[in-house]
């Protein structure tokens, strides 16, 4: 079966997309833009379900909606729209519209709402048979096609969410200071075109929370925890992850003691060094969907992999995910400071590294002169 999802919001259209596949995993979805490219679809593919938003650029979805209604009296049509008031609903009843979900919707509602609408699953998507090594899988892959593996503790709160249970978002907000995957993701959501309008970049998850707002903040965690809800890891994976992502918060910690010795505003180093491992993670939860794939992956094999794909694939993501340059130069100090126009905040993560690493002392000890902490 085929879904049209129509609205502007990439992170609400993928929202949405995720939702459609978590109640029917064999759907193919197809998500537009704008009112035109959606119709020239239409009208080339039969679709079992049409989600359009009211307000697009270049027309209004109600458009959209009365061209397939003209076509097919048969087919459900969902209005999205932050428009809840009785001559809006009015002006759409004609269209025999099946659902009329109000924007910031309850992810859990509209799960509901589109299980009714769809017909059962057919035949389960099979996944194509893949005759390369895993090296040259990494190799091929598109940025958008990159991921980071969740916390397990943090998808499993958020797949309560999705299940209708009450979250506290002061208490999620404090679980996700400490996964790299929905801080880069949602500081991505954050700085984007669609929410950041003329405003500065976000450089902190707290900053990317109060941007986009508690209802939009939540309901994007649980789109982004809906597209792990079938990643299983082995044990080595489990290990991997597990190591890197203890690495980054163990520099996380050091670098906001560090800053705080010195009066420097600590979020944009602690984000920093969260992150600084994304390379690895994102080679181990690529093998992660390798294995969920019937493949396997020795560990020489993973240890070759993250060797030799972690930088690249860090760059590919931090592009991707259009992240901030002062986050990006932080990341960087890590390993080694620029050789010129060093700033005090590269420098304390530069020492917090080396005392991380246990670096000669003679190296410390410069930096921590630099730093203004001798």
């Amino acid at each position: 079966m085929r879904v049209l999802i129509l609205d502007d919001d990439p992170w609400i259209a993928d929202l949405l997309k995720q939702i459609v596949l978590s109640v029917r995993p064999s759907a193919q979805v197809d998500c537009f833009g704008e009112v035109q490219s959606a119709f020239a679809a239409w009208q080339q593919t039969r679709y079992q379900l049409v989600l359009a938003d009211w307000n697009l650029p270049d027309a209004s979805g109600v458009s959209l909606l009365q061209q397939v209604r003209e076509q097919d009296r048969e087919v459900p049509l969902v209005m999205i729209t932050g428009r809840s008031d009785r001559q809006s609903v009015m002006t759409v009843r004609p269209l025999g519209i099946s659902a009329f979900i109000t924007k910031p919707f309850e992810v859990p509602r509209v799960a509901q709402c589109i299980e009714q609408l769809l017909p059962a699953d057919g035949n389960p998507r099979v996944s194509p048979d893949i005759q390369e090594d895993f090296a040259s899988h990494l190799a091929g892959l598109a940025a958008s096609a990159l991921d980071l593996p969740l916390l397990a503790q943090v998808k499993e709160k958020l797949q309560l969410g999705y299940r209708g249970e009450q979250l506290d978002f002061r208490q999620l907000a404090d679980d996700w200071q400490h996964d790299p995957a929905l801080c880069a993701h949602l500081l991505a959501a954050a700085n984007s075109a669609t929410y950041a309008g003329a405003g500065q970049q976000c450089t902190s998850l707290s900053d990317a929370l109060k941007r986009l707002g508690a209802r939009t903040s939540i309901n994007l965690a649980i789109g982004f925890a809906l597209k792990q809800s079938n990643t299983q890891s082995n044990l080595m994976l489990s290990v991997l992850v597990q190591s890197h992502l203890e690495a980054s918060q163990r520099l996380a910690e050091r670098v906001v003691a560090l800053a705080q010795q010195v009066g420097q505003e600590p979020a944009p180093l602690h984000t920093a060094a969260l992150l600084h491992r994304i390379g690895e993670l994102c080679v181990i939860y690529q093998a992660q969907e390798w294995e969920d794939r019937g493949h396997s992956v020795s560990e020489n094999v993973l240890l070759q992999a993250v060797s030799d794909f972690a930088a690249p694939l860090a760059i590919k993501l931090k592009a991707h995910w259009a992240l901030p340059m002062v986050l990006r130069e932080l990341i960087g100090a890590v390993y080694a400071l620029p050789p010129t126009q060093v700033r005090r905040e590269q420098v304390l993560m530069r020492l917090a590294a080396a005392l991380n690493n246990a670096e000669p002392a003679a190296s410390v000890d410069r930096l921590q002169r630099l730093a203004g902490l001798a």
